[in-house]
């Protein structure tokens, strides 16, 4: 299945997209895509139910319609860094032996068109195409081979980053991570069922039309299962949770002269079976 959530940031609602792209408002349903309906695993095959008899007559998004984030505010956003080692290689950093862990504040979460909005005296906003992960299952101290039992599905995620601030201005990464509309989610979750084989999937970005990231997650260093299962060991992982899971090479800090988003921009960006976002770079008001 493929959940969507639209409207405005105050209310978004449920809704999904059906196999033949159709947009539908699953208010009905009873049930926002939150951490409630992701702990309990009947709530999936109750919402398959729903759909079979309530699909037909639910109302149509306009194709204009706001997506607001696929899922809603989830407890903690994980992030794995330098997880593509052509991504670590472009930044001069030696590929970890270990999954480096960064948070990103959940007030970044935005949905996968809205602006971009650069933040107050930046002048190194970046871009970065990553597979999120949704957390189904709580979980601690998960083993590799439990660990997709653990997973509700997969988003597409722009990780942007403010690099000055995230590795210029001391201390952790999350400052450069964490601004307002720094994480736009969607424009849905795809259930596993949805995709082939998530360990194979092309990712792309552009800016301005030009391509700047073209990979594949067969390229992760580290892949799902062990990121589960290796940040279950430090903390507790809760259902709605999102890991996302790393970049390709083609970052405007790798390139040279390194290249930064200004007011103006346009960035777009997908994932095989995950959708495409577009988001315009507005300045700060």
């Amino acid at each position: 299945m493929k959940l969507l959530r639209h409207g405005s940031p105050d209310s978004a609602k449920p809704g999904l997209q059906l196999p033949d792209g159709t947009r539908i408002d699953a208010s009905g349903f009873g049930h926002d895509w939150n951490e409630a309906f992701f702990a309990d695993p009947a709530n999936l095959d109750l919402l398959k139910t729903w759909v079979e008899t309530h699909g037909d007559s639910a109302p149509v998004l306009e194709p204009d319609a706001r997506l607001a984030p696929a899922i809603a505010r989830p407890s903690k956003i994980i992030c794995i860094g330098l997880n593509f080692s052509d991504h670590a290689e472009e930044t001069g950093a030696t590929p970890p032996t270990e999954p480096i862990i960064f948070f990103k504040a959940t007030s970044a979460i935005c949905g996968p068109d809205d602006n971009l909005v650069i933040p107050r005296n930046s002048e190194k906003t970046d871009w970065e195409v990553e597979l999120g992960v949704v957390i189904g299952k709580k979980g601690s101290y998960v083993t590799e081979a439990e660990a997709l039992d653990h997973v509700a599905g997969y988003v597409l995620h722009n990780d942007y980053s403010e690099r000055a601030f995230q590795i210029e201005r001391g201390g952790q990464w999350v400052k450069g991570k964490s601004c307002d509309s720094f994480a736009p989610i969607g424009p849905f979750l795809a259930t596993p069922d949805e995709l082939a084989d998530v360990n194979d999937l092309p990712m792309w970005l552009k800016v301005n039309g030009e391509t700047m990231q073209d990979g594949n997650t067969s390229n992760l260093i580290f892949k799902i299962p062990t990121i589960v299962s290796y940040l279950s060991q430090f903390m507790t992982l809760l259902p709605g949770d999102l890991i996302s899971t790393g970049t390709p090479a083609g970052v405007g800090l790798g390139m040279k002269p390194p290249k930064f988003l200004k007011p103006g921009d346009v960035i777009e960006l997908g994932i095989e079976g995950l959708g495409e976002q577009r988001q315009e770079a507005v300045a700060c008001p």
